[in-house]
């Protein structure tokens, strides 16, 4: 037994290769990847029990996000450190190699940095956050996650997006939700000349009134829009509560319903596109005799 125990001891003392003037041996070597593999277990360990007071506490997604990365960059960081100073390396043996790690870097990895910063920066200033709705280069979507290269945004029609994190920064961007979730829209409808057009208005005022989700403050306003070539034009805005566009779309058909019902009560005709043909000069209408089957 004493025999086998010093076997494995010479085993793990017999020096593999000499680097930086500093001599390596099989015991050394195989304690990193069992000094990474615990370190990175209590670092999870860790991490996820601090995201779950921070929930628990109701803290912000983004917040939480935030604290998520600094914390797993620093904790990497130390981890890598400790397993340098247990192999004896000092951190200047790699000065050299890091400096040239950097220039490569600087040459051919700019979009890389740029996005990685840019992530940076979303996550710290929160120009944009976990659960907003944007608006970008005309597709809409709620975000999801904010990464250090992408952002991950899921549209309204279920696709997952992955845009730069520099494009959210350079570019203009549209946030529905940046401040609250308060949006103005509206619904226009046509009526045929001769309709009455103060109970036109009163109708629509009254189909948006009496809708759940409009807001009174600031109240609907009809507005009696334009003389159109077949229909007399009414708009009306209302504010709405609404976190995506489903909502806005969903409201404005609900309001295109009641108006509908409300018109066909009391007779209004809901216009549709008509034209007036005159002819100058005389009509002969001739008609042909039918053939005669033999």
């Amino acid at each position: 037994m004493n025999q086998t125990l010093i076997d494995i001891k010479q085993t793990l003392q017999f020096e593999l290769f000499t680097l930086f003037g500093h001599t390596f041996s099989v015991g050394r070597i195989l304690l990193v990847p069992l000094a990474l593999l615990l370190g990175w277990w209590f670092i999870s360990r860790l991490a996820h029990l601090a995201t779950y007071r921070l929930r628990q506490s109701g803290a912000n997604p983004d917040t939480i996000h935030l604290f998520k990365r600094i914390f797993f960059i620093v904790a990497y960081a130390i981890l890598i450190i400790t397993t340098l100073d247990m192999l004896s390396v000092p951190l200047t043996a790699f000065a050299f190699l890091s400096g040239a790690v950097a220039i490569g870097v600087g040459f051919g990895a700019q979009n890389i940095i740029n996005n990685f910063i840019s992530g940076w920066i979303l996550m710290w200033e929160r120009p944009i956050r976990i659960g907003d709705f944007l608006e970008v280069d005309n597709a809409r979507g709620r975000v999801e996650a904010i990464n250090t290269r992408s952002t991950r945004i899921r549209r309204v029609d279920g696709v997952h997006m992955l845009i730069p994190n520099s494009k959210l920064l350079e570019n203009t961007v549209v946030n529905w939700t940046l401040i609250d979730n308060l949006t103005r829209t509206s619904v226009k409808v046509g009526v045929a000349y001769g309709s009455p057009c103060k109970l036109v208005a009163e109708l629509i005022e009254q189909a948006t009134t009496q809708h759940k989700d409009i807001l009174d403050d600031p109240a609907p306003l009809v507005i009696f829009d334009d003389f159109g070539d077949s229909s007399l034009i009414f708009e009306v805005f209302f504010w709405i509560n609404a976190s995506a566009e489903r909502d806005q779309r969903v409201i404005r058909s609900q309001i295109r319903f009641t108006i509908d019902e409300f018109f066909n009560d009391a007779g209004i005709v809901i216009a549709f596109p008509q034209r007036d043909v005159h002819l100058d000069g005389a009509l002969t209408l001739v008609r042909q005799p039918k053939e005669h089957q033999s």
